[in-house]
């Protein structure tokens, strides 16, 4: 608990140290975002705020996870430089869209299929390592399962190597990019975003614990029957991993709250997003994440829902603009109401899940 704690403070303190230089450096650099010319009128005088704060969010949260081991004397796992990884290689994805942005002066970066290309670089690279380095209980990190609260019957490895492992990967995709879309999707108004995001970390906080006071390989832990204990590789550790990252959001609202004085950019959003698909991955809640990302579920939702009807329909709309938080700013909604009325609801959905978690375990 000790090194859940110091990665979770760690990276607070480097978000809300670091980013006032960030920002100068932005300026100076002229990383400042550019705003799409349809969206609404209020939105164009936020154009050219520093961008790319993800750059800040993922190092501080990558950087307290080592330092929180070293200060602890504690070992890294494989699990958690999976989750690691898979947040910095759709950081990096990120990355490469905003400089496209900022150098080029527009509001579009790589295009839909080059982005989707390297998101689906990263994640099979992911996929492929996360079904090795098994522990002395030969557990992998992930499974060939489908899972809720934890592993179902539906086992991917029943129709062989190949066709299997092409149907394990194309799950384990939409999760991954699901969850980091939903995440860019969600990030259109201050701190809207980010504090989903906290919520969503900070739920797998909670479940990551309980996780490993619940672990099948605990010693001492008899009074767990074997249909309420988890197999889950590293619980505690991807603890860690969601602590730090909770921590570092944090820090970077503090400068994002509105107005915002920068924005975290898809460096950011398919960052965090892949972080919190990796978390859902191997801890073995793959479906509960529609329940602890459930604004990220609602505002892509949307999104999609507009595109159908209006190609269904000739041209009607059902809202007034995609994604939803934009539908309420065009009705008058003031952004910061929107804003924190998506994070009741974020937590909303995240109290759902995690007592969807607890219900499966007290019921088993």
């Amino acid at each position: 608990m000790k090194t859940v704690l110091v990665a979770a403070a760690i990276a607070m303190i480097i978000n809300l140290l670091v980013m006032p230089f960030y920002i100068r450096l932005a300026h100076r650099l002229e990383w400042g975002q550019f705003i799409r010319e349809d969206g609404p009128v209020t939105h164009q005088t936020k154009r050219g705020t520093p961008t790319m704060g993800g750059i800040v969010i993922l190092g501080g949260t990558t950087i307290a996870y080592f330092l929180a081991h070293l200060l602890t004397d504690s070992s890294v796992t494989a699990s958690a430089l999976l989750a690691l990884f898979l947040m910095l290689g759709l950081g990096l994805v990120g990355f490469i869209d905003d400089f496209i942005k900022v150098r080029k002066h527009r509001s579009l970066g790589l295009g839909g299929w080059a982005k989707i290309v390297l998101q689906g670089v990263v994640s099979v690279v992911f996929i492929v390592l996360s079904l090795q380095f098994p522990d002395q209980h030969g557990t992998t990190p992930a499974s060939w399962s489908v899972s809720f609260v934890r592993d179902l019957p539906i086992d991917f490895s029943s129709a062989g190597l190949v066709l299997g492992g092409i149907l394990l990967g194309v799950w384990m995709y939409l999760i991954i990019a699901s969850a980091s879309n939903g995440v860019n999707v969600a990030d259109g108004l201050d701190g809207l975003a980010a504090g989903a995001a906290i919520i969503a970390a900070g739920g797998y906080v909670i479940i990551g614990y309980w996780q490993f006071n619940q672990w099948c390989f605990s010693t001492g832990r008899d009074f767990i029957s074997a249909s309420q204990c988890y197999v889950v590789r590293d619980p505690l550790d991807l603890t860690v991993v969601a602590a730090a990252l909770m921590g570092a959001l944090v820090g970077f609202l503090w400068w994002n709250t509105s107005p915002a004085h920068l924005f975290m950019g898809d460096t950011g959003s398919l960052g965090i997003g892949g972080a919190i698909a990796a978390l859902a991955i191997l801890t073995r809640t793959e479906i509960l994440l529609v329940l602890m990302g459930g604004l990220f579920v609602i505002v892509s939702g949307s999104v999609i829902l507009q595109r159908v009807y209006f190609k269904l329909t000739g041209g009607k709309r059902i809202f007034l603009m995609s994604p939803l938080h934009h539908h309420f700013e065009l009705k008058g909604w003031a952004p910061v109401t929107v804003v924190v009325r998506f994070w009741i609801i974020s937590g909303i959905c995240a109290a759902v899940g995690i007592g969807v978690f607890y219900l499966e375990w007290a019921t088993g």
